[in-house]
């Protein structure tokens, strides 16, 4: 347990703060106190061996401390942008809507837009969505799309539904050129048998709904950037 008053990164007495420097000092001891209290109540039945081996390396409990982060929470998570599900019909109605808009549709995009596990939803509502490249969900050389789902939402995301793809497209008119986001959804079986998610871009002047890889042990590289439901 630390000592309140002792300076545990220079091994010496601290001396006493004044003002507001003495504010933070004290709520700081008393946080500290707090999660030392809430440690102590959810601490698991442990050997005498194993905590003998955790006082005796003082730097190893150290540094597994600092790997601690806090569990997720919706807040973490700005939003990026929020789109309107339930907007048309049918299928037929978003692919012509779209077409009107000028936008091009993708063979591979097309292809999952038809099948019947493409679902819409039967009233208008808003999604609020969150967008992150792999490596900022934590994989800094890349990880598979099962492993880049897992741990979203682990983090407190949430996959979108397959209707947020198309909808993207149309509602997301001043997409940057060069930009090209997958959509982190349940993967459909295209007409060859291969899993696919939509993606969505804009080449040098045209939108697309695309489609891409979505089998669990596809991997992607980590700049590559995914939308996420933001859980309410």
């Amino acid at each position: 347990m630390r000592l309140p008053g002792y300076d545990y990164h220079y091994g010496r007495q601290a001396k006493p703060t004044k003002g507001k420097n003495a504010m933070s000092a004290k709520t700081y001891d008393k946080q500290s106190g707090k999660l030392i209290a809430r440690i102590a109540e959810n601490l698991p039945e442990l050997s005498s061996d194993v905590m003998q081996g955790w006082i005796d390396n003082p730097k190893g409990l150290q540094k597994f401390l600092l790997g601690l982060n806090p569990p997720a929470t919706p807040e973490d998570f700005a939003v990026w942008k929020t789109v309107k599900l339930g907007t048309h019909k049918d299928a037929a109605a978003l692919r012509k809507a779209m077409i009107d808009e000028g936008m091009k549709i993708g063979s591979w995009g097309d292809d999952i837009l038809g099948k019947p596990a493409f679902k819409m939803s039967s009233v208008e509502k808003d999604v609020d969505l969150v967008v992150r490249s792999v490596a900022e969900l934590g994989f800094k050389k890349g990880a598979t799309y099962v492993d880049i789902c897992a741990k979203a939402k682990e983090l407190g995301l949430e996959l979108c539904p397959n209707e947020v793809g198309p909808q993207l497209c149309l509602q997301y008119k001043d997409q940057p050129k060069g930009e090209w986001l997958v959509i982190a959804m349940e993967a459909i079986t295209d007409s060859g048998g291969v899993l696919g998610v939509f993606d969505v871009g804009r080449g040098d002047g045209d939108r697309w709904l695309g489609g891409d890889r979505g089998d669990p042990g596809c991997f992607w590289d980590a700049d590559s950037r995914f939308v996420f439901v933001r859980r309410k």
